[in-house]
Protein backbone atom coordinates (compact mmCIF):
# COMPACT_ATOMS: atom_id res chain seq x y z
CA UNK A 1 0.00 0.00 0.00
CA UNK A 2 2.60 2.27 0.98
CA UNK A 3 4.82 1.94 -2.08
CA UNK A 4 1.95 2.14 -3.98
CA UNK A 5 1.25 5.82 -2.89
CA UNK A 6 4.83 6.69 -3.64
CA UNK A 7 4.66 5.61 -7.17
CA UNK A 8 1.27 7.53 -7.06
CA UNK A 9 3.13 11.01 -5.33
CA UNK A 10 5.66 10.11 -8.04
CA UNK A 11 3.99 10.04 -11.34
CA UNK A 12 2.01 13.25 -10.19
CA UNK A 13 5.58 15.01 -9.35
CA UNK A 14 6.72 13.93 -12.90
CA UNK A 15 3.99 14.89 -14.62
CA UNK A 16 3.86 18.32 -12.57
CA UNK A 17 7.92 19.04 -14.04
CA UNK A 18 6.53 18.15 -17.03
CA UNK A 19 3.77 20.80 -16.87
CA UNK A 20 5.97 23.37 -15.65
CA UNK A 21 8.77 22.78 -18.57
CA UNK A 22 6.82 21.75 -21.28
CA UNK A 23 5.99 25.98 -22.31
CA UNK A 24 9.96 26.80 -22.13
CA UNK A 25 10.67 24.30 -24.90
CA UNK A 26 7.32 24.89 -26.63
CA UNK A 27 7.38 28.12 -28.78
CA UNK A 28 9.47 29.11 -31.22
CA UNK A 29 13.12 29.78 -30.77
CA UNK A 30 16.22 30.65 -32.50
CA UNK A 31 19.74 29.55 -31.23
CA UNK A 32 23.54 29.90 -33.29
CA UNK A 33 25.54 27.13 -34.75
CA UNK A 34 28.57 28.46 -32.39
CA UNK A 35 28.67 31.69 -31.87
CA UNK A 36 26.88 34.90 -32.93
CA UNK A 37 29.24 37.59 -32.77
CA UNK A 38 28.45 41.39 -33.07
CA UNK A 39 29.70 42.72 -35.96
CA UNK A 40 30.42 38.86 -37.88
CA UNK A 41 28.40 36.51 -39.34
CA UNK A 42 26.39 33.37 -37.91
CA UNK A 43 24.30 30.47 -38.93
CA UNK A 44 21.17 30.24 -36.71
CA UNK A 45 18.63 27.73 -36.31
CA UNK A 46 14.89 28.04 -35.92
CA UNK A 47 13.91 25.00 -33.52
CA UNK A 48 9.91 24.56 -34.18
CA UNK A 49 8.40 22.37 -32.22
CA UNK A 50 4.81 20.92 -33.21
CA UNK A 51 2.68 21.68 -30.27
CA UNK A 52 -0.40 19.98 -31.43
CA UNK A 53 -1.35 16.13 -31.45
CA UNK A 54 -3.91 16.45 -34.86
CA UNK A 55 -2.18 19.14 -36.74
CA UNK A 56 1.45 19.33 -38.68
CA UNK A 57 3.19 22.41 -38.87
CA UNK A 58 2.70 23.52 -42.05
CA UNK A 59 3.99 27.28 -42.35
CA UNK A 60 6.75 29.53 -40.41
CA UNK A 61 6.88 33.12 -41.39
CA UNK A 62 9.84 34.60 -39.47
CA UNK A 63 9.86 38.72 -39.69
CA UNK A 64 13.54 40.10 -39.12
CA UNK A 65 14.20 43.03 -36.74
CA UNK A 66 13.90 46.72 -38.45
CA UNK A 67 15.44 48.57 -35.91
CA UNK A 68 18.89 46.41 -36.97
CA UNK A 69 18.57 45.50 -40.47
CA UNK A 70 20.23 42.83 -41.64
CA UNK A 71 21.78 43.26 -45.42
CA UNK A 72 22.42 39.55 -45.53
CA UNK A 73 19.85 36.27 -44.87
CA UNK A 74 20.52 33.13 -46.81
CA UNK A 75 18.42 29.97 -45.75
CA UNK A 76 19.39 26.66 -46.35
CA UNK A 77 17.59 24.65 -48.84
CA UNK A 78 15.26 21.92 -47.13
CA UNK A 79 13.63 19.11 -48.67
CA UNK A 80 9.85 19.48 -48.49
CA UNK A 81 10.08 22.66 -48.18
CA UNK A 82 9.74 25.87 -50.41
CA UNK A 83 11.62 29.02 -49.35
CA UNK A 84 11.04 32.63 -50.08
CA UNK A 85 12.97 35.72 -48.90
CA UNK A 86 11.16 39.06 -49.09
CA UNK A 87 13.04 41.89 -48.98
CA UNK A 88 12.22 45.69 -48.32
CA UNK A 89 14.25 49.13 -48.73
CA UNK A 90 15.61 50.46 -46.17
CA UNK A 91 13.64 53.91 -44.58
CA UNK A 92 18.02 54.25 -43.96
CA UNK A 93 20.49 53.11 -45.78
CA UNK A 94 23.15 51.39 -43.65
CA UNK A 95 27.31 50.94 -44.61
CA UNK A 96 28.37 47.45 -44.70
CA UNK A 97 32.01 47.17 -46.00
CA UNK A 98 32.26 50.49 -47.58
CA UNK A 99 29.01 50.33 -49.52
CA UNK A 100 25.97 51.66 -49.07
CA UNK A 101 23.31 49.25 -48.30
CA UNK A 102 19.48 50.70 -49.68
CA UNK A 103 17.74 47.11 -49.13
CA UNK A 104 17.34 44.53 -46.38
CA UNK A 105 15.87 41.15 -45.70
CA UNK A 106 12.76 41.56 -43.83
CA UNK A 107 11.24 38.05 -43.80
CA UNK A 108 11.64 34.44 -44.48
CA UNK A 109 8.67 32.13 -45.11
CA UNK A 110 8.99 28.39 -45.25
CA UNK A 111 5.66 26.67 -46.78
CA UNK A 112 5.75 22.63 -46.11
CA UNK A 113 5.62 20.66 -49.50
CA UNK A 114 4.96 17.55 -48.16
CA UNK A 115 3.75 16.85 -44.40
CA UNK A 116 5.36 19.55 -42.73
CA UNK A 117 6.50 19.05 -38.74
CA UNK A 118 4.03 16.63 -37.93
CA UNK A 119 2.84 15.92 -34.38
CA UNK A 120 5.62 14.96 -31.68
CA UNK A 121 8.74 16.19 -34.10
CA UNK A 122 10.32 19.42 -34.50
CA UNK A 123 12.80 21.01 -37.10
CA UNK A 124 15.10 23.36 -37.72
CA UNK A 125 15.16 26.14 -40.12
CA UNK A 126 18.95 26.83 -40.64
CA UNK A 127 19.98 30.65 -41.72
CA UNK A 128 22.78 32.26 -42.11
CA UNK A 129 22.69 36.12 -41.44
CA UNK A 130 25.18 39.13 -41.14
CA UNK A 131 25.88 41.46 -41.11
CA UNK A 132 25.37 41.35 -36.98
CA UNK A 133 24.64 44.84 -35.22
CA UNK A 134 28.07 46.23 -32.91
CA UNK A 135 25.50 48.51 -30.82
CA UNK A 136 23.06 45.59 -29.97
CA UNK A 137 22.87 42.77 -27.05
CA UNK A 138 20.26 40.72 -28.98
CA UNK A 139 17.99 40.90 -32.13
CA UNK A 140 13.99 39.80 -31.74
CA UNK A 141 12.56 37.62 -34.67
CA UNK A 142 8.78 37.72 -34.50
CA UNK A 143 7.77 34.54 -35.51
CA UNK A 144 3.78 32.95 -37.29
CA UNK A 145 3.26 29.60 -37.14
CA UNK A 146 0.68 27.70 -38.94
CA UNK A 147 -1.10 24.30 -38.53
CA UNK A 148 -2.46 22.39 -41.31
CA UNK A 149 -5.75 22.72 -39.51
CA UNK A 150 -5.78 26.44 -40.42
CA UNK A 151 -4.57 27.37 -36.88
CA UNK A 152 -2.41 30.48 -36.47
CA UNK A 153 -0.20 30.98 -33.26
CA UNK A 154 1.85 34.48 -33.63
CA UNK A 155 5.40 34.45 -31.39
CA UNK A 156 5.19 38.21 -31.78
CA UNK A 157 5.56 39.12 -27.75
CA UNK A 158 9.13 40.69 -26.86
CA UNK A 159 10.34 39.24 -23.61
CA UNK A 160 10.82 42.46 -20.77
CA UNK A 161 13.74 42.20 -18.64
CA UNK A 162 12.75 41.29 -15.11
CA UNK A 163 8.93 40.73 -16.26
CA UNK A 164 8.17 36.75 -16.33
CA UNK A 165 7.75 34.99 -19.95
CA UNK A 166 5.00 36.25 -22.06
CA UNK A 167 2.49 33.44 -23.36
CA UNK A 168 3.53 34.16 -27.26
CA UNK A 169 7.40 35.13 -26.36
CA UNK A 170 9.05 36.08 -29.85
CA UNK A 171 12.17 34.35 -30.94
CA UNK A 172 15.10 36.24 -29.57
CA UNK A 173 19.13 36.04 -30.22
CA UNK A 174 21.73 36.84 -27.84
CA UNK A 175 24.79 38.37 -29.70
CA UNK A 176 27.98 37.87 -27.61
CA UNK A 177 30.84 40.54 -27.68
CA UNK A 178 33.02 40.92 -30.86
CA UNK A 179 36.18 38.62 -30.61
CA UNK A 180 39.34 39.74 -30.84
CA UNK A 181 40.85 40.04 -34.31
CA UNK A 182 37.83 39.27 -36.30
CA UNK A 183 33.78 39.94 -35.87
CA UNK A 184 32.03 36.68 -34.45
CA UNK A 185 32.06 33.48 -36.15
CA UNK A 186 29.88 30.86 -37.40
CA UNK A 187 29.71 26.77 -37.68
CA UNK A 188 31.80 27.30 -40.96
CA UNK A 189 34.14 29.77 -39.86
CA UNK A 190 34.92 27.16 -37.05
CA UNK A 191 35.28 24.36 -40.10
CA UNK A 192 37.56 26.79 -41.99
CA UNK A 193 39.71 27.36 -38.97
CA UNK A 194 40.16 23.48 -37.82
CA UNK A 195 40.75 22.96 -41.90
CA UNK A 196 43.35 25.35 -41.93
CA UNK A 197 45.11 24.07 -38.96
CA UNK A 198 44.95 20.57 -40.82
CA UNK A 199 46.62 21.97 -43.39
CA UNK A 200 49.03 23.81 -41.56
CA UNK A 201 50.20 20.73 -39.68
CA UNK A 202 49.80 18.71 -42.91
CA UNK A 203 52.51 20.99 -44.40
CA UNK A 204 54.69 21.16 -41.50
CA UNK A 205 54.95 17.31 -41.53
CA UNK A 206 55.87 17.68 -45.72
CA UNK A 207 58.36 19.97 -45.06
CA UNK A 208 59.91 17.69 -42.11
CA UNK A 209 63.54 16.45 -43.15
CA UNK A 210 62.51 13.01 -45.16
CA UNK A 211 65.16 10.83 -43.41
CA UNK A 212 64.34 12.75 -39.68
CA UNK A 213 61.73 10.04 -38.73
CA UNK A 214 64.05 7.27 -40.97
CA UNK A 215 66.57 7.88 -38.79
CA UNK A 216 64.50 7.60 -35.61
CA UNK A 217 63.60 4.14 -36.73
CA UNK A 218 66.58 3.30 -37.37
CA UNK A 219 68.04 3.52 -34.05
CA UNK A 220 65.21 2.48 -32.52
CA UNK A 221 65.69 -0.77 -34.27
CA UNK A 222 69.69 -1.18 -33.47
CA UNK A 223 69.04 -0.17 -30.22
CA UNK A 224 66.58 -3.27 -29.68
CA UNK A 225 68.84 -5.77 -31.75
CA UNK A 226 71.45 -5.06 -28.83
CA UNK A 227 69.07 -5.07 -26.26
CA UNK A 228 67.86 -8.31 -27.48
CA UNK A 229 71.43 -9.94 -28.48
CA UNK A 230 72.30 -8.86 -24.32
CA UNK A 231 69.31 -10.88 -23.64
CA UNK A 232 70.32 -14.15 -25.34
CA UNK A 233 73.84 -13.80 -24.54
CA UNK A 234 73.26 -13.71 -20.96
CA UNK A 235 70.79 -16.92 -21.34
CA UNK A 236 73.30 -18.64 -23.15
CA UNK A 237 75.74 -17.68 -20.33
CA UNK A 238 74.13 -19.04 -17.19
CA UNK A 239 73.25 -21.79 -18.99
CA UNK A 240 76.67 -22.61 -19.13
CA UNK A 241 76.98 -22.28 -15.34
CA UNK A 242 74.59 -24.02 -14.57
CA UNK A 243 76.20 -27.19 -16.21
CA UNK A 244 79.29 -27.00 -15.19
CA UNK A 245 78.01 -26.53 -11.54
Amino acid sequence: MKTSRLAAAGALAGTAVLALSAPAFAHVSVQPEGTAAKGGYAVVDFKVPNERDNASTTKLEVTFPTDHPLASAMPEPMPGWKIEVTRSKLDKPIEMHGEKISEAVSKITWTAEDKGVEPGYFEKFPVAIGQLPEDADELVFKAIQTYSNKEVVRWIEVPQEGQEEPENPAPVLELSAAEDGHHGSSSSDQASDSDDAEAASAKTEATEPADSSDTTARVLGVVGIVVGALGVAYGVLAGRRRTDA
